[in-house]
Parts: C-alpha cells; structure tokens; sequence
C-alpha cells in the first residue's frame, strides 16, 4: 500500500469521525498521530510543539483573558445595558429589537473578543424578548447567531490575536483594522433584518425617546468606558493587546464587586423597566460578588481548555502538512490563477469552502500561512489581507454544515439547529455583499492604522 493511499485512508477516517461529532481537537489530534507513525517521526515531537505554541507565545495569553472579560460583563450586568441602550435608539424602527441585538452583539464585541461568548450572550438575553415583541422564534435566534460573527472582528479579537501571532504582524494592527469592517458587517446586518421585519410586520415599535436614550447611555457608560480603554491603549501603543486585556479583566473585577452593595443600597431591581428607574441608579450595574468568582473563572477556563488544545494541535498539524508539501500543492494552484485579484479571489473561495466544514481556528492555522505569502507576493497588503481572510471565516459561523454559531444559538434558544437555517440566508448574502467590499476596497481596513 504506497503512502499516498494510506494518507488518504487516514483523512477519510477522521473526517467520518468529525461528521459522527467527534470534537474538532481529538479528530486533527488523530490525524496528526496517524501521520506521525506514517512519517516515522517522534511522538515526543508532538508533545515539544505542543509546549511551544504557548511557551513562545506571549500574544496567546491575552486569549483566555478576554474570554473571561466576556464573562464577567455578562455575570455584573454591563451586557444588559449595552442592549438596552441600543433598543432604547433603535425600537422605534420596524424591526427594532432585532437590529437592537445586532447592535448589542457588536458593543459586547468590542469587550469579549468571541464569536461564541458574543451569540451566547446576546441570545439568552434578547431571544425571549424578542419572541415576545412578536418575532418568529427561528430569526430571533438566527439573528443571535448572525450577530455572533462580528465577535472575531471588532476589536478585541481572540482570532487577530491568533494570526497576529502566526504571521507574525503587529496584533495592535490588526485590531484597529477590524474596527470599519466590523461596523459594516453591523451595519449590513441590519439592512437585511430591517427588510425581513418589514416584510413580515414583525415587532413592537416604541416611541423614541431622548430621555430613554439618555438614561440608557448613561447606564452603558461602563461598557463604554471599557471599550474607550481598550481601544484606547491598544491605538495608542501604551499596552499591548495581552496587558490590554489583563487591564479589562481587572476593570471587569473591580466594577463587579463595587456595583454590587451600590446596587443593593440604591434599591435596584433587576427587572425594574428603564421608565422606573432614575438616572443615578443607571449609574451602577448590579455586579458580583467575590464568591461568584470562582464559578465564573471556572466557566471562562472551561472554554480556554477547549480552545487552547485546539491552537496547539492545528499548529502541529500545519508543521505536517508542510512535511508533506500540501503547502507547496495549495500555494503553487493559487499562484496558477494569475495576478492580484486572481489570488484574492481564489484565496477568499478557499477560504469560504473551509469555512464551512472548520472552525475559525484551524482554518486560520492551516491556511493563513499557506495563503498569506501568496497574497503579499502579488502586492496585498498583509494586514489587509488578514482583515479579508478572517471576515471570511466569520461568515463559516453561520454557513452549514458546521456553523458553530448556529449550534450555540440553538443551545440557548432552544430552537433546533435545521430550524433556524432558513433565517440565515439573508444575513449570510449581506455579510457575503460586505465581505467582498472590504476585500475590493483595502482603505478600509488601514484607514484607522497609524503610520499608515
């Protein structure tokens, strides 16, 4: 049996694991051990690569972090007014609530840095609402997993961070570079979801408000201040994304547990309505306490564990591909295509087609060290072509059959996954619509870089 052969056979058998529902991790952990024995290479190999990803890799550290940032904002409260303050400007528009939640998924993104945490989030809060107000339960929650895309795109990003760290490129530039993009992704998003509401007559409209809008504001004034921090330190170069992210943790912790006896002296009410409420109670969120804490950096370490294995193994399974010269088979058919965009394009369908079958991790792992030399080759700007890479692997969360936002809207919502497919189909053709925008326009991605 020549290798050929055999390298086929194991590929075969580990993509019939993953569509059995095999975790993404063990099935690549099997591939990369089957190549191993193939290629009579060490398995102390592994284990060495392993450790190194993260024993060199300071930028990876601010991974788990911001995934905590994502929880406690969620556990003190400060999500729920970021949402409130977007309903409070948009409710009056047909289809308010909803575009209200995507506008909700993009400021939560601007803390979390997580596609998943982002949908989760944003889902269990707005889907029962939003069900309420008169919406059909399927958009609801496919407008939760839709939102969920710009998670890897506004700033912070767990994912910029990853390429960032692969292709070695300045992470802070990434992260402004995904600032207008991202915005976009809001914005299209929401013109689609406008049309759909229009259609159907779907939502309660209120009276816009300045007083709501204003009290609002003020009640979001933390989640504001901790994207300005953020934003801020990162643009300004007085901390890196790692120390950026370790600062919001921080910040994250001392609001929780300062608002807490604030809230309970003032006679907050959870469920109190906005109208209810004065201004000065807007000023505190309801907070935590020091005991929550170890349940909500537990669950925050359940998701790193998930995640970080997963970066480790897709690292040493690039390490193979290149062994067996898949990077040279892939980067020779993309250099055949011809000029700029020629290997702009072909490089986004790969990246499309991968997108639905892996997660953003593996695909950027695999495929961004393949692909990004090509493109920088035939004169695209490298952080450019990160933004276009990543916007394309943002779009994988909602395209089955993977679709990893789809499965954690249907975990949260309760509507199941073949349901809500239907709903996704115009917030997919207007991400698409903006993606190829940001990729035939780079000022868009560098305008904001400085030095630029």
């Amino acid at each position: 049996m020549t290798d050929g052969t055999i390298i086929t056979l194991i590929s075969v058998g580990v993509t019939l694991l993953f569509m059995l529902g095999v975790p993404v991790f063990l099935v690549i952990g099997y591939w990369v051990l089957g190549m191993s024995f193939l290629l009579a290479m060490p398995l102390d190999n592994i284990g060495a690569a392993l450790a190194d990803v993260f024993t060199d890799g300071f930028a990876l550290l601010a991974m788990p972090l911001f995934i905590l940032t994502g929880d406690l904002i969620n556990r003190s409260g400060i999500a729920r007014r970021l949402s409130d303050f977007a309903y409070s400007c948009l409710g009056w528009i047909r289809g308010g609530l909803a575009m209200a939640s995507l506008g909700a998924c993009g400021l939560f993104a601007a803390i979390s840095g997580s596609n998943s945490a982002t949908t989760a989030t944003i889902g269990s809060m707005l889907h029962p609402e939003m069900v309420k107000g008169g919406y059909d339960e399927r958009f609801s929650a496919a407008t939760a997993a839709a939102g969920g895309t710009v998670g890897i795109i506004i700033p912070p990003s767990i994912i910029f961070i990853v390429y960032g760290f692969l292709l070695n490129l300045p992470i802070s530039d990434l992260f402004v570079a995904g600032i207008i993009p991202g915005a976009m992704m809001v914005g299209g998003m929401m013109f689609a979801c406008f049309l759909v509401c229009w259609k159907n007559g779907w939502g309660f409209l209120i009276k816009l408000s300045p007083m709501r809008v204003i009290k609002t504001a003020v009640g979001a004034w933390l989640g504001f201040f901790a994207i300005g921090l953020v934003l801020w330190g990162i643009y300004t170069g007085k901390f890196s994304p790692t120390e950026a992210a370790g600062v919001t943790v921080g910040f994250c912790v001392i609001v929780g547990f300062l608002c807490l006896p604030l809230h309970k002296v003032m006679g907050g009410r959870k469920d109190a309505d906005i109208s209810e409420k004065s201004i000065g109670s807007m000023l505190v969120v309801q907070g935590f306490s020091p005991l929550e804490l170890p349940s909500i950096t537990m669950r925050s370490a359940q998701i790193t564990g998930i995640l970080a294995p997963l970066i480790a193994v897709s690292v040493v399974m690039q390490q193979m591909l290149s062994v067996l010269g898949a990077q040279e088979i892939i980067g020779n058919f993309v250099t055949s295509m011809g000029g700029y965009y020629a290997v702009l394009f072909t490089s986004m369908a790969i990246v499309f087609v991968a997108g639905m079958v892996l997660e953003s991790l593996p695909v950027t792992i695999i495929l961004a060290p393949i692909l990004a030399p090509i493109a920088h080759s035939v004169g695209i700007e490298p952080v450019q072509f990160a933004v276009v890479f990543l916007v394309g692997a943002s779009i994988g969360f909602i395209t089955p059959p993977y679709g990893l936002n789809l499965y954690v809207a249907s975990g949260v919502t309760g509507v199941p996954y073949f349901r809500l497919l239907r709903y996704t189909l115009l917030y997919l053709v207007a991400l698409i619509a903006v993606w190829m925008v940001v990729a035939m326009v780079p000022v868009l991605s560098t305008a904001l870089i400085p030095h630029r």
